[in-house]
């Protein structure tokens, strides 16, 4: 069973109802209505108007509508030109078959990958349990930096990254619009992202590029094609004079939320070159607290990081 909304007025009375569930591209909810983590009904928000699509404001800044795919971001040539640094981790998300139908908004607020979230036969913090099985259990994928939880499951969002990267806005009905890092809470174990039932995500806000950008996206799987990263990164650089003025480092699948790499930025400001990396990540691996499973994270953050950060410097 669906409800059929036509406008976002209408969806988000349908959400705060209580009774259904947001569906957008489906490649989550679908996927959990087998795991049996969802039930029907749904609120389908495939013909909501207004949601779908980029808007360009006067000074140069976008808009993106919570309905836009991934494939939409990926293949935007003014978007690919203004924010380089997310057109690039659109691109490399999942597959061209789940790009194609996985939103924006899906994107920021899927549910995480864990096995044991996702199995049927085990309890856990986020499906009302008191512990977190992976934490004594199989983690070799969870989180290597501690921000408080007692969850270890990683936030699965690569979009939610970039964004980070942007400074950009999450726009939310009938609320104030959050920055992207306030979407997020990694001491909060009971769920991945903090907006209440029945709050509809309509839109995410860029502000203007900054001229002289280069930017880089990547990240380490453990095959090729179709994988969730074992860690990713996003690195935005500005220069003038050959020297780099301003800087943008963030990483994901490490922790309970995106996170932006701050020191790595500072030392950024003057580097000439991608000869200049290696310095600026030296320190990364001391941000991280690693599980018994996860202490290979700590080294392949400060690599991947790095291998971001000589592509946009190159």
């Amino acid at each position: 069973m669906t409800t059929p909304p036509v406008d976002v007025p209408a969806a988000a009375a349908a959400l705060r109802g209580g009774a259904a569930e947001a569906r957008a591209g489906g490649t989550d909810v679908m996927a959990r209505l087998r795991e049996g983590l969802a039930a029907p009904p749904f609120t389908d928000l495939h013909r909501v108007i207004g949601l779908r699509g980029v808007q360009w404001l006067p000074d140069g800044s976008a808009r993106i509508g919570a309905m836009t795919t991934v494939a939409e971001v990926a293949a935007d040539e003014r978007l690919r030109a203004a924010y380089p640094a997310l057109a690039a981790t659109a691109a490399a998300v999942a597959t061209p078959q789940i790009r194609a139908v996985a939103t924006v908004g899906g994107n920021l607020l899927q549910r995480n990958r864990c096995p044991y979230f996702r199995s049927a036969a085990f309890d856990c913090l986020q499906k009302g349990g008191d512990t977190c099985p992976s934490r004594t259990g199989d983690h070799l994928h969870g989180t290597v930096v501690d921000q408080g939880a007692a969850c270890v499951a990683p936030h699965p969002s690569s979009l939610a990254m970039a964004l980070l990267a942007y400074d950009a806005g999450v726009e939310v009905e009938g609320a104030a619009a959050l920055p992207v890092d306030g979407l997020y809470d990694g001491s909060d174990s009971t769920r991945d992202h903090v907006l209440e039932p029945g709050r509809l995500v309509t839109g995410v806000a860029l502000p203007a590029p900054t001229g002289g950008e280069s930017a880089a996206y990547r990240r380490a799987t453990s095959r090729s094609r179709g994988e969730w990263p074992l860690v990713e990164a996003v690195a935005r650089v500005v220069r003038s004079g050959g020297a780099v003025t301003a800087a943008a480092v963030a990483a994901g699948a490490v922790a309970r939320t995106p996170l932006r790499l701050t020191a790595v930025e500072e030392a950024l400001i003057g580097a000439t070159g991608p000869e200049d990396a290696a310095a600026a990540v030296a320190g990364v691996p001391d941000l991280c607290s690693p599980l018994p499973q996860t202490g290979y994270k700590a080294a392949l953050l400060r690599d991947t990081v790095r291998d971001a950060l000589e592509r946009a410097l190159a």
